[in-house]
């Protein structure tokens, strides 16, 4: 009976101190060093190619320092009470749109058509990747002052559509269509998470299936040609394999190749200068083509399980805010390995979204190691 009631206390106690879910840390720690080795394989000879570097190790140090920078940010994110966030969430957002207002000014970086960058020195800021979090922050503040507030048209679903229309559309004009369905995807999500009534949910697919099918008939006419290509050309990507489809043959080829097994780490043919950018969207495709389909799966299985222990966080959640937000960052999560899965598998139009924790960046990397960040807060404070 005394050693029993000894456990007890311990057990007690543990809780008490609220420690916080080590197996996210686990699962980020693991994909994150496996997306350094892997940017390290992807971008070897594009690397050599570059005249700036002309040494294999360029990407592979470069993505080591996001990395390491990215585990102080999750670090320090963990250590951050989470209800600060819901006190400051009106001037996250305001800055966050500040940032995509500068980005359209002189002040922003154009490279490969589009212009997504702000520089200031050595350091970039993707204010669409800042957006993503921003807006978590904010919907999931404005809809836990009240839990009916979601079902006022007015007041709760109007104000979450003025800023996915408001967001959506200055990423749009980067443009980046792919981190604008994000962002629209999450708000939607916590929405959803939120109660919002299934009568919104039918009529948001039916008007966005009429709104993509009138730009498949009628985007020539209306000034929607890009548009209308990057959706029609992942249906026979082949039928252009030099011009539209040319990155997700490349991909689809460098994933047959794979097979079940894999080349061998190191071994890919389409990163020699074959696939585009290797290192950061369609790095998926190399994985698949150097570790094959058990090497894609075992990736897989690994989000699904951070994914799953996130979604545990939020069900545990303290209160409101602190559930719609992790249910926010869960969202977002699964959203963009689901999105980035089908791009590169070509089920769906082509465009550039980033392999979490995997693809080559820093920006997109430190957003999900703060948002893991917070997740661990909000357990700790569940725990206790």
């Amino acid at each position: 009976m005394r050693t029993e009631r000894v456990k007890a206390e311990k057990l007690n106690n543990s809780r008490a101190k609220g420690y916080s879910d080590f197996a996210i840390v686990i699962l980020v720690t693991i994909l994150v060093i496996f997306g350094v080795v892997m940017v390290f394989s992807a971008s070897y000879y594009k690397s050599i190619n570059d005249t700036t570097s002309g040494t294999p190790f360029a990407f592979l140090k470069r993505q080591a320092v996001y990395a390491a920078i990215g585990f102080f940010i999750m670090a320090a994110c963990s250590h951050i009470n989470y209800k600060y966030y819901k006190r400051f969430a009106p001037l996250i957002l305001l800055l966050s749109f500040l940032l995509l207002v500068a980005v359209l000014t002189p002040l922003g970086f154009s490279s490969g058509g589009a212009t997504r960058l702000i520089r200031l020195g050595p350091i970039s800021i993707m204010p669409g990747e800042v957006a993503k979090l921003a807006v978590i922050i904010f919907a999931a503040a404005y809809l836990s002052t009240d839990s009916k507030l979601i079902l006022s048209f007015r007041s709760g679903v109007l104000p979450m559509l003025a800023v996915m229309v408001v967001f959506g559309g200055l990423i749009i004009r980067q443009p980046n269509l792919s981190t604008a369905i994000t962002v629209c995807g999450i708000i939607a999500g916590i929405m959803f998470i939120a109660g919002l009534q299934w009568r919104y949910v039918i009529s948001a697919l039916v008007l966005g299936s009429g709104a993509i099918g009138f730009l498949v008939a009628f985007g020539d006419k209306i000034g929607g040609a890009h548009w209308k290509k990057r959706i029609v050309s992942f249906l026979d990507p082949f039928a252009d394999a030099l011009g539209d489809g040319f990155q997700v043959v490349q991909s689809l080829l460098a994933l047959g190749s794979g097979g079940l097994f894999g080349l061998g780490l190191g071994k890919s043919i389409q990163k020699n200068l074959y696939l585009p950018e290797p290192q950061n969207d369609f790095i998926l495709a190399i994985i698949g083509e150097e570790l094959g389909f058990v090497g894609v799966l075992a990736l897989l299985i690994v989000y699904m399980l951070l994914i799953w222990r996130c979604f545990h966080i939020c069900l545990n959640a303290p209160d409101r805010f602190s559930m719609l937000m992790c249910g926010g960052i869960t969202v977002m999560l699964a959203l963009q390995v689901i999105l980035n899965v089908a791009v590169v598998t070509s089920s769906m139009p082509p465009t550039g979204i980033a392999l979490p924790f995997i693809s080559y960046g820093g920006n997109s990397l430190w957003i999900f190691m703060a948002s893991m960040g917070i997740m661990l807060n909000v357990s700790k404070k569940s725990r206790q």
